[in-house]
């Protein structure tokens, strides 16, 4: 017996039944796409609060480490003979359109020393922070007839930063216990800027 052939009524029905599909799969495409987008803006605004979080938790702790570096300093240059007459965290001054930020500046009659402190520090923290006492009088030009030392701290020190930096003339300090110490022995020859 022979399939019995599609009327017209037939074909319009299976169209129509089809394109209905077409369009239940669209609107479903399209909500599935306002999920997503609205997943996206989430996930945004989540990670905007977690590095606003982040940052602001950066910022404690490198205050932290300010913290715990700025009274130690007094204690360790007078044990080295270099007596201490002011400590200032946090000193920033600006020239010609830039900025310098020193953490620590360690002042007496005849000596300014600036110190950077890193949580963690490395040998580019190093050379950035020398680059920084090469222009430091540019900024700080009442300490221009002083001599200008310089010292790197880190409660963490990535490997050869601190050969790096007493090479280069730098105090070293790092956390040694409850306290911050002295890297440096008593041969070190700190240069002056």
């Amino acid at each position: 017996m022979a399939t019995p052939q599609p009327t017209y009524d037939d074909i319009l029905r299976l169209f129509q039944e089809t394109d209905r599909k077409f369009q239940e799969t669209d609107r479903r495409m399209q909500e599935t796409d306002r999920k997503i987008q609205e997943v996206i803006e989430e996930n945004r605004r989540i990670n905007r609060q977690v590095s606003k979080q982040i940052s602001e938790l950066g910022g404690a702790w490198g205050r932290f480490v300010e913290d715990l570096v700025a009274p130690a300093c007094e204690r360790l240059f007078l044990e080295r003979g270099i007596p201490v007459d002011q400590v200032s965290q946090g000193t920033k001054r600006h020239h010609a359109g830039d900025t310098l930020e020193i953490d620590v500046l360690v002042i007496n009659q005849g000596h300014v020393l600036a110190v950077e402190v890193k949580s963690s520090l490395n040998v580019n923290d190093v050379k950035d922070f020398i680059a920084d006492l090469e222009r430091f009088t540019t900024f700080f030009p009442e300490y221009a007839g002083m001599q200008l030392y310089g010292a790197v701290a880190g409660i963490g020190i990535e490997s050869g930063a601190d050969r790096y930096a007493y090479r280069q003339g730098l105090f070293v300090m790092t956390q040694s216990g409850d306290s911050v110490t002295l890297l440096n022995d008593e041969h070190f020859q700190p240069k002056a800027w």
